[in-house]
């Protein structure tokens, strides 16, 4: 699959469902814990492990419900996966990290760190999405998504969604120039990753569409760690104005803009949003 070293684990979950999670680095070191975009498998990816191991930091990684191997939770919510991710952190014996995450992603680091203050002492989100509003369909929160029907197929419910996932296809200009350009770079593993993760774990997708337009479960006022939120100008995947709704409702967040990236571009910023942390914690 092209992704890092590290080593797979299979949990059990206090409910019974099993979760995989992965991790690299020193037991005992700081983690940066990666949660995935949409759709991953949850594997780590060699530029998030490197950027770790270039500070001395551990990186733990989990496959959210209905993704690479874990067991499937129709109906869950963006807090409910945080759990799981909590419960994994706990098992294997991390005590301080930062909580990373790149698109649907984001709103799951976010929640990770309003249930977790004990071990969560800051946040980054990269082209995060930001809570949807409601009610409407017209409203900002769509604005400039180039795609947005598993979205918009996801306000009427599970199963319009799930029947919008049995045609979808990718729309190829959701992504920028500089997009592509990462992606047969040094995020290839992300590219090839997603494309096996949609074709082998298409629930997975539409439980994360189901709840990021569905409450999270969380306030993102009981976000309390710095929050670094990182946007690109160019985005057409999450748009420049799911960071102001972010900011908007962060208590202790800053913006850091990228006005050229695009939605998969913008991940080339992980390393300097590492630096950030150690300078903020």
């Amino acid at each position: 699959m092209g992704t890092g070293a590290g080593s797979r684990h299979e949990l059990d979950l206090p409910d019974g469902r099993r979760l995989v999670a992965y991790d690299d680095g020193p037991p005992s070191a700081d983690a940066v814990v990666w949660h995935h975009g949409s759709p991953q498998s949850g594997a780590l990816l060699p530029p998030v492990v490197d950027a770790a191991r270039e500070r001395g930091l551990r990186v733990v990684s989990a496959a959210r419900a209905g993704y690479g191997g874990s067991t499937r939770r129709p109906g869950r919510t963006v807090a409910d996966a945080a759990s799981d991710v909590a419960h994994a952190l706990d098992v294997l014996g991390v005590t301080r990290c930062l909580a990373v995450g790149a698109s649907g992603g984001g709103p799951h680091a976010l929640a990770l760190a309003a249930l977790r203050p004990d071990l969560v002492s800051g946040a980054v989100t990269l082209a995060g999405v930001a809570p949807y509003p409601g009610p409407g369909r017209d409203g900002p929160w769509f604005a400039g998504m180039v795609d947005d029907g598993g979205l918009r197929a996801a306000l009427d419910g599970p199963a319009a969604r799930e029947r919008h996932a049995e045609t979808a296809q990718f729309d190829e200009s959701s992504f920028t120039a500089d997009d592509y350009a990462t992606l047969a770079g040094t995020w290839a593993a992300l590219g090839a990753d997603a494309s096996r993760s949609g074709q082998e774990w298409p629930g997975g997708q539409v439980d994360d569409d189901l709840a990021f337009v569905r409450p999270w479960g969380v306030a993102l006022g009981d976000v309390a760690p710095p929050t670094l939120v990182v946007q690109g100008g160019a985005d057409r995947v999450v748009p420049r104005q799911h960071a102001d709704l972010l900011l908007d409702a962060l208590p202790a967040a800053e913006l850091w803009l990228r006005p050229r990236a695009g939605h998969v571009s913008v991940l080339t910023a992980l390393p300097v949003a590492l630096d950030w942390w150690r300078s903020v914690g």
